[in-house]
Formats: structure tokens, C-alpha cells, sequence
């Protein structure tokens, strides 16, 4: 069995409970908004202070690669940059952590990650510049890319692995997600019928610090695409248990990126389900983040934003709290994974 996670460069500071192997470390959730097709609506401070109240520790942070670099290899848009700063800025503050999360499925203006159109040095070029930014803030999480689909798998290890060479340049230690192609499914992690497996592939992660995890994905609905409010009877942690054996096998960790589920009790249970094995199986799953809340969502179906001017919960939040109780209050910095 993997060992626990050891922090190599400072210690977890535990100030109500010790850390046990049946408690995850991470647990939040995608703010959303930035990279909205509709417009730009950024997190406020009232749904950090909110969250934090609830006991979550880490946020998601999309947006979207266009808006932060209208051309390729040229400077950031000052005015997205700086607001994707004080985001960043606020939800570290509180002494979460936020993952940076370019929201573009491996795309750029609809062109692939990798092609003659949008080639590996703008990619590495973008992340050059986000790492410097963010290099002296180990709160931050660097997640490479939302959800690579219909490529190469080996095209995108390829691009992240130059990505990741290249925050590491840029002087930044922090933890790196890796997802994998497919959407990053994780019922779908060693499967073929996208191409060859992410199991097979991604295997090749190259990190010279050795301080990444592997972002996955999970929607509980009869394609896995999260776009409906059914939840099919053994949608929930059965499609964990292939990537967990496989994560185990390989000494390597999870993160469960997105996930959610509609107001309903099959949802519910499938939630519930997947909740619990994270739990008992945290010696390979570093945590979660629920999709997703944010200012703009109205009455999305699977929606946490709180209503009422922040007074009232939405229903699915009853089912994490309990798994937010007992959280760590204080987490200094993830450096690294033995």
C-alpha cells in the first residue's frame, strides 16, 4: 500500500485533529464563471467567506486562456490577469488553496493543443508566465488544462510534460494536476476506445520535482457527462475503483477535479457513495472539488451557490457537510509525494 503523504519542506499544521489515512485532505470546490461563454463573472469574497465557513479548504478557479492571452506568446491582458490575481489572492488569504484551472479542454480558439495552429510553445509559453506569477504563493495549485478530448493521448502527454518543464523553469515548486485525454474520465482511465488508455499513456508524466497528481473527472449520468439530473443506480464509486487500483499500482495520487449530481435521492446516493470511498481510500486520493458554484448559475442543476443573499443553502450541500466536519483548520503546504 502507498504510504501516506510526507511533506517534504514544511509540516501540515493540525489544529483540532490529526490527519487520519480516512479523512482527504482537500475538499472545495469550482468557483465558475470566468471562462463562462456568456461573459466574465468572477468569484466574490462572499462565497469564499462562505465556503470557508463550511468547512472547505481548496477552489477551483477556471478561466479562460483567450481572455487571459488574446495572442499567442504575447503578454496577458492586464485587466483578466490582474482579477485572475485577486481571486487568487483572496481565496489563499483565508489559508485555502486555489488550482489554476485554463478552462479550454485542450484547445485554444477551438484549435488543438499541439497542432501547427496552436503549437506546445504557446501552451508552455502561457504557463511560463502564470508559474513566475504565482511561484511565491504555495497555496496555489497549478491544474495543467480542464479536460483534454478527442486528440492523441500520447499528443497531450506531450504538451503537458513540456508544460510542466516549464513551470518548474519558471521557479515554481507547487503541486501540478495532470488530467488525461478523454475528458479525464475516471471511469474511463484505462480504456481504449478514445485511443491509447490514459493508463498506458500518462504513465509518462514527467515532473523533475516529482509533485504532481493526476486530475480526474466523474459525472454520474448515463453517458458520464454530467449534463442530466438522472444517476444511474452504480454510477457512483464503482467507476473510482479501476483508476484507484490503478493509482495504487503505481504509487501515484488523485484528485477528483469535478464532480455532481441533481437534487434527487439517486443522485444522492450516488454522491454519498463516492464520498465514502474517497474517504477510505485517501492513501491515493488526495481529495475533491464539487462542480461547481458561482454568481451566474441560476438554478443549474447540480449548483451549490447559496441563495438568498448567501442565508440560505441549496439541498445538495446537506450531503458534504458531513464530510467536512473534522477538516484539518490549517493546512500550510503540499510540497511533495513520497
Amino acid at each position: 500500500m502507498r504510504p501516506l503523504i510526507l511533506v517534504k519542506t514544511l509540516i501540515l499544521l493540525l489544529v483540532f485533529n490529526q490527519l487520519s489515512q480516512a479523512q482527504t485532505m482537500l475538499k472545495g470546490v469550482n468557483l465558475a464563471g470566468a471562462e463562462f461563454d456568456s461573459g466574465t463573472f468572477w468569484p466574490n469574497q462572499n462565497e469564499f467567506d462562505y465556503f470557508n465557513a463550511k468547512g472547505m479548504n481548496v477552489y477551483r478557479i477556471p478561466f479562460k486562456w483567450e481572455r487571459l492571452q488574446p495572442q499567442m506568446n504575447q503578454p496577458f491582458d492586464d485587466g483578466y490577469f490582474n482579477e485572475l490575481i485577486q481571486v487568487i489572492d483572496a481565496a489563499t488569504a483565508v489559508g485555502s488553496f486555489a488550482i489554476l484551472d485554463p478552462h479550454n479542454y485542450a484547445r485554444y480558439n477551438s484549435q488543438l493543443i499541439g497542432s501547427s495552429a496552436v503549437p506546445n510553445s504557446a501552451f508552455t509559453d502561457m504557463w511560463s508566465r502564470l508559474a513566475a506569477e504565482f511561484s511565491t504563493n504555495p497555496r496555489v495549485i497549478f491544474g495543467l488544462m480542464n479536460e483534454p478530448n478527442n486528440m492523441p493521448t500520447e499528443q497531450w502527454l506531450t504538451s503537458a510534460n513540456l508544460a510542466i518543464r516549464a513551470i518548474r523553469e519558471a521557479g515554481a515548486e507547487q503541486l501540478i494536476l495532470v488530467p488525461g485525454n478523454a475528458w479525464t474520465g475516471a471511469h474511463s482511465w484505462t480504456q481504449n476506445w478514445y485511443g491509447t488508455s490514459n493508463s498506458i499513456v500518462m504513465l509518462g508524466v514527467e515532473d523533475p520535482n516529482d509533485n504532481f497528481a493526476f486530475d480526474l473527472h466523474q459525472y454520474f449520468d448515463a453517458d458520464f457527462s454530467g449534463t442530466s439530473d438522472f444517476c444511474g443506480p452504480n454510477n457512483g464509486a464503482a467507476q473510482l475503483e479501476s483508476v484507484s487500483q490503478w493509482l495504487r499500482a503505481h504509487g501515484v495520487m488523485g484528485f477528483l477535479g469535478e464532480f455532481g449530481g441533481a437534487n434527487n435521492s439517486a443522485c444522492q446516493q450516488s454522491i454519498e457513495s463516492v464520498l465514502d470511498f474517497m474517504e477510505n481510500n485517501a492513501d491515493v486520493w488526495l481529495g475533491w472539488s464539487w462542480w461547481a458554484a458561482g454568481p451566474q448559475w441560476g438554478d443549474y442543476i447540480f449548483t451549490i451557490e447559496p441563495t438568498n443573499d448567501f442565508q440560505d443553502d441549496r439541498p445538495q450541500m446537506a450531503w458534504l457537510e458531513p464530510y467536512l466536519e473534522n477538516m484539518v483548520e490549517d493546512i500550510i503546504f503540499i510540497d511533495g509525494f513520497e
